[in-house]
C-alpha cells in the first residue's frame, strides 16, 4: 500500500527541535542589532591644524564652488538660472564671513 505522506522521522527529538527552530524563525524574528556608534564619514578632519589653515582651506572651497555655480547659472536659462544664482549668491555671502573670521583671527595674534 502506499502511503499519502512518508513517514515521520524516527528520532522525535530532532523532529521537534527542528520545528521549534522553524517556527521561532518566523514567529520570533531575532532582535535587530544596536545601531553602530562608530563614525562612518567618508571624509575627516585632521586634529591638530590650526584655526588659520582651516579658514583659508574653506575659504578656497568657497570660491571654488562659487565659481561652479557662477558658470552653471551663465550655461542654462529660466528657473534654474536664478537657483544657480542665488546659490552663487549664498555661497559668496559664506565667503566673506570665512574671509572676515580669517582676518580677525590673524588681528588678535
Amino acid at each position: 500500500m502506499i502511503k499519502d505522506s512518508p513517514n515521520p522521522p524516527s528520532d522525535s527529538t530532532a523532529f521537534n527541535s527542528a520545528a521549534h527552530g522553524a517556527i521561532n524563525h518566523y514567529l520570533n524574528p531575532p532582535e535587530k542589532p544596536e545601531p553602530s556608534t562608530e563614525d562612518h564619514s567618508l571624509f575627516t578632519v585632521r586634529a591638530g591644524l590650526d584655526v588659520e589653515t582651516l579658514l583659508a582651506n574653506a575659504s578656497e572651497d568657497l570660491s571654488s564652488a562659487q565659481a561652479l555655480a557662477s558658470h552653471l547659472a551663465f550655461e542654462i536659462d529660466g528657473t534654474p538660472r536664478s537657483v544657480a544664482l542665488g546659490i552663487c549668491r549664498m555661497l559668496e555671502g559664506v565667503k566673506l564671513l570665512v574671509d572676515r573670521a580669517a582676518t580677525q583671527g590673524k588681528n588678535a595674534t
